[in-house]
């Protein structure tokens, strides 16, 4: 494909840049350092792992934290724009974003990860998964994805993983900001909020709207852009009532409205997808002694979808109740919770619900040289009756700065409301079920790491879509009708080399479907991402650069997607006090790829972001 933008219009910006860049390569061997993808601090407390807070040296798992420095540095658009720059990760999506997008945890289904934002699960009752179009970047402070099943922690869905978003916190003196970005196709972004502490009481809200003329998604159908239009606001509000007792509220909204080309054939339509994601939490934590907490929280989200003006509206409600209790004793760490999960969805003709009540135990221990962890998990569903999940990892330090692990563990997902209930659905459909065991090797020093992960995760009763007949659509049915292997190898590394802070990750799998050994749609066998920056005086420059080898696009890989390479630049400074400014540009080469077949991708896209933070 021939590139789509005249390179002329980005010679003054490429110019700076590569100026910016030989300079601090030039002056930057003494200078501190700011990394895209850094190497996570031992230090550095996680909480999505085992749903209790834990220091990074003491998870087994395989994690990956994402702070608000690194979002703002990325320079990315959409969160799955971020998201597929990590180890193990993928994506697809039918054309640009605000469009239907799909995350693939190491080769899994998007409805085999868990999605919690600041601890509110996020799913979709009518597609499975997440709705990530749905979900805005800008009001994220932190991401920590987890790879491996969790289902004896989270119940139903987290066969692949977690991946847990928070948005900003409070903390210190108030802090207002205001950012504006503004870039090549229309594009434009404005966001502004404030965060800070008053006393016992800490807040923060904050506002965004991205907008951009967008691109044709679809070539050979309707000629015309495919723009979005999406509004968000987050805000948290904590107060501790005393040396014991602390409240916590929560609540995020997000409306997108994103053009899309419906059918290959030009119809003159100008068709809308309109997407609202809410979601709300409280909570309650009582430090009853330096040994046992108790945590009860109450959650509900909400998404909207709509189609215009092709007639489609599909509606999700779900509600979590979470008691947790944990006690610390010496080099144990004990855990027991009641949960309760309701679903809801409405797509006519479809007005049903189902709930889950769980029991979850959990026990942790380290000590010296050694690191255990045991969950077990009971599910008992109004519709499929009991699930038994457990999972049990180990790691052994047999060296200074290196670590061993090995974990196994069992999940499960129950069928959407969708597939068992439209007109494609069947009643009778049974939970995908997982198996998985995998062998890692670690090791750190200061900001230098490098991690290595073999694992192989077996899916029964994969759900399908399959030939027309047990239902009543006349295109095909869902059915229990396969079975997944997804199995590989995941090695990752950071080190900074004189003043430069290199990272990178190499992903060596194959997702296969166990019957007919043929390699699931849309993923790919081998990805590799590598990234560098470094700094001199107030620039930071640097690099990524993706590459992801051929996938097929339909089960029966016979429709080839080629593979493809992408490289990313950006540039960033403090040009006054209290003000930064962001310059970025993607697809560098105006590589033209596609992530489904038929669906165009963003061409060479510039992107320059001026924030201002009252300090």
């Amino acid at each position: 494909m021939m590139n789509r933008s005249n390179p002329a219009r980005a010679g003054l910006f490429l110019s700076l840049l590569a100026c910016a860049s030989a300079q601090a390569l030039a002056q930057s061997a003494d200078t501190p350092s700011l990394l895209v993808a850094q190497a996570p601090q031992l230090s550095q407390l996680v909480v999505t792992a085992t749903r209790t807070a834990q220091p990074l040296s003491d998870v087994l798992a395989d994690v990956t934290l994402i702070d608000r420095e690194q979002i703002e540095q990325s320079g990315a658009v959409t969160i799955t724009d971020l998201l597929v720059r990590q180890p193990g990760m993928e994506l697809s999506r039918n054309g640009g974003p605000g469009t239907s997008s799909s995350m693939f945890l190491r080769g899994a289904e998007t409805r085999f990860t868990a999605v919690y934002i600041d601890g509110v699960r996020v799913d979709s009752q009518s597609t499975g998964g997440a709705p990530w179009e749905a979900i805005a970047l800008g009001q994220v402070e932190r991401i920590e994805i987890v790879r491996g099943p969790a289902a004896a922690v989270y119940g139903s869905d987290a066969v692949a993983g977690v991946i847990q978003i928070f948005t900003r916190q409070g903390d210190g003196p108030f802090t207002p900001y205001v950012g504006v970005g503004a870039g090549n196709r229309r594009t434009g972004r404005l966001e502004a909020g404030f965060s800070g502490t008053q006393g016992a009481v800490d807040y923060s809200l904050g506002l965004q709207r991205d907008v951009s003329r967008g691109y044709d998604a679809r070539p050979g159908s309707t000629p015309d852009r495919d723009g979005y239009r999406q509004s968000a606001a987050s805000a948290r509000l904590g107060m501790q009532l005393n040396a014991a007792h602390r409240v916590d509220l929560s609540g995020t909204w997000g409306d997108m409205d994103a053009q899309y080309d419906a059918s290959t054939t030009p119809s003159g339509l100008d068709d809308h997808g309109l997407n609202r994601l809410a979601t709300l939490g409280a909570s309650w934590s009582a430090q009853w002694s330096e040994r046992y907490r108790t945590r009860l929280s109450v959650s509900e989200s909400a998404q909207r979808y709509e189609t215009q003006p092709s007639p489609y509206l599909s509606r999700t409600r779900l509600r979590n109740y979470l008691l947790q209790n944990e006690w610390k004793d010496g080099a144990h760490t004990l855990s027991a919770a009641l949960e309760r999960r309701e679903d809801h969805l409405v797509n006519d003709p479809i007005d049903r619900g189902r709930n889950q009540n769980a029991l979850a135990l959990g026990w942790g221990y380290v000590a010296g040289a050694h690191t255990l962890q045991a969950n077990l998990r009971h599910d008992r569903d109004s519709e499929f009756g009991g699930q038994t999940t457990g999972g049990l990892a180990y790691g052994y330090a047999f060296a200074p700065g290196w670590r061993a692990t090995a974990a196994a563990g069992t999940a499960f997902r129950v069928p959407t409301l969708y597939q068992r209930f439209s007109q494609y659905g069947q009643p009778a459909l049974q939970p995908e079920k997982g198996r998985n065991l995998e062998l890692g090797l670690h090791w750190a020093q200061g900001s230098s790491r490098v991690d290595a992960t073999i694992y192989r995760n077996r899916v029964s009763n994969l759900i399908n879509f399959g030939a027309p007949g047990p239902c009543a659509g006349a295109f095909g049915c869902y059915e229990n009708a396969g079975n997944a292997r997804m199995q590989g190898v995941t090695l990752s590394a950071a080190h900074r080399l004189g003043g430069v802070n290199l990272s990178a990750s190499l992903d060596l799998q194959q997702p296969k479907n166990a019957d007919t050994g043929k390699l699931l749609a849309r993923r790919a066998q081998r990805l590799l991402k590598l990234a560098a920056n470094t700094r001199v005086a107030q620039w930071t420059v640097g690099g990524e650069w993706q590459l992801v080898s051929h996938r097929w696009d339909n089960a029966a890989n016979t429709t080839r997607l080629g593979g493809y390479g992408l490289v990313n630049l950006y540039a960033s400074t403090t040009i006054a006090r209290q003000w930064d400014v962001l310059a970025r540009i993607d697809n560098l080469t105006d590589k033209g790829y596609q992530l489904a077949k038929g669906y165009a991708t963003p061409p060479r896209s510039f992107f320059v972001v001026l924030r201002w933070t009252g300090r």
